[in-house]
Parts: C-alpha cells; structure tokens; sequence
C-alpha cells in the first residue's frame, strides 16, 4: 500500500473542474493526493495541464478518452500522454448503442491494434469496466473476459473497477488474480450496504477494499485511483474521507 501511489479519478470533481479546473487541481493535491486521472481537461492543452500539474506536484496517473476520440485521433491522444507524463491512456465506456455482440468484436479488435501502436509510442492502453461487461456469452464467459482472450496481454491492460465488479457479482481479488500480469491500475469504489447499492467512500461500504489493497501489492498494481461517480455530500469531503481512509490502512 505505502508503495503504490494514490490518484483521484476527476470525473469525481467534474463539476468542480467545470467552475474552477485550476483551483480544483490544487484542492486535490492538497489534500494529499499523488496524482488525478484525467476525464478531459478542462478546455487547456496538454502543456498547460502539465505546467498546472508540476506546479501543484502532482502526476498523470493516466487519462480516460473516449473511444471515438482514440479511433479518430489516437496519434494525438498519445502525444498529450508523453506532454502530460502519462503512460496509462484508458478507453473508460461504451455508449449503450455500440454493445452488441460485433460490436464487441470490432472494439477488441481496436484495442489490439490501438494497444500495439500504443506500446511501440511508450504508451499502455487499458480497457476499463462496468457492470455490462460482466454478462454471459453463450459459451459461458463474461464479455470482458473475452476482451482479455482475444487481446494480447502486452497490447491491452486492464483498469478493474471494484465497484462495478462487486455490483455484477464478482469478486474483484479474483479477477485481480485472473489477470494479475494485466492489472497497473485499479479503481478504488466502495458500496453501500443499505441495498441500494450505492456508490459509498472508501471503508464505509461492503466492498472488501483492504484485500483489494492486499491483493494490489503482489500483483504490482502501479496507481490505485479513488472514484466515487456520484457523492451524497460534497465530492471534496467524499475523497478526502476516502484518502484518510487509505491512509490509515497499513
């Protein structure tokens, strides 16, 4: 745990980051975080996100883009990971009208070969989940799982997200070992306990964070990254109990 630094997914803050990008930065890093993973940002270049970053002594832990982004401009999406200092770049989500079954075929596809132009640029792409990839196919396994067959495991990484792994009826130290040469970053998401399922801060929930953390340690995991995708209270007071959370776990 005290090896592996501790990055805040900023789609968390988004609105936050849309009243006031810079300021929001500066709150994060104050509050002891090593680094953010970028959901856009902010309407600024690479290089003036980087000079706000070096500023306020944080890292790019990695960046969410868009699959249609990737797919139309991959070349730039990598060069704004170089500027940023980045070497994770994460295809975070499907739109409801690009799941079915080819479409999934021609998403792995991508991945493999997006993946591989990556790798050769010095960049890693990983494939984020939700709870949709986790249904069956006619052949038993999961969607994502037949993402991670049909993909090499030096061109396509994983971002597991405990959340929506536990949320499907997983278990996520499980699929961390499934896939634990695949595995540089991790979504730390708690649940709520009251049956609604509910996104919760971390150690609140049933979510088993601590052999998550356990787990990240043998696995090499490079970045743990807090998300909490809708907050009851205000999104700075939700990550900050979060980071104590951590903190406090030895």
């Amino acid at each position: 745990m005290k090896n592996i630094p501790i990055a805040v997914q900023m789609y968390t803050l988004r609105e936050e980051s849309a009243q006031d990008f810079t300021g929001t930065l500066k709150k994060v890093a104050k509050l002891g975080f090593d680094g953010v993973e970028f959901a856009g940002y902010g309407g600024l270049t690479a290089k003036e996100v980087r000079a706000l970053l070096d500023g306020f002594g944080l890292r790019a832990a990695s960046s969410h883009v868009p699959l249609e982004e990737m797919e139309n401009n991959l070349y730039q999406v990598i060069e704004d990971q170089k500027i940023l200092g980045s070497s994770y770049v994460v295809c975070p989500y499907l739109h409801p009208d690009r799941r079915s079954l080819q479409d999934y075929k021609a998403l792995t596809l991508f991945l493999e070969q997006a993946g591989e132009t990556c790798r050769r640029e010095g960049i890693t792409l990983c494939y984020h989940n939700h709870d949709f990839e986790l249904q069956r196919l006619s052949n038993g396994k999961t969607i994502l799982e037949a993402i991670f067959d049909k993909t090499h495991s030096i061109n396509v990484k994983t971002e597991l997200d405990v959340y929506w792994l536990t949320k499907a009826g997983e278990n996520p130290v499980e699929w961390m070992e499934r896939y634990k040469k695949r595995t540089p970053l991790i979504h730390l998401k708690d649940m709520t306990t009251d049956g609604e399922q509910y996104f919760a801060e971390l150690g609140t929930g049933g979510v088993d964070i601590e052999a998550v953390l356990h787990k990240g340690q043998e696995n090499e995991v490079q970045w743990w990254v807090v998300e909490q995708d809708v907050c009851r209270r205000s999104p700075f007071e939700s990550i900050e109990i979060s980071m104590n959370y951590l903190k406090s776990v030895k």
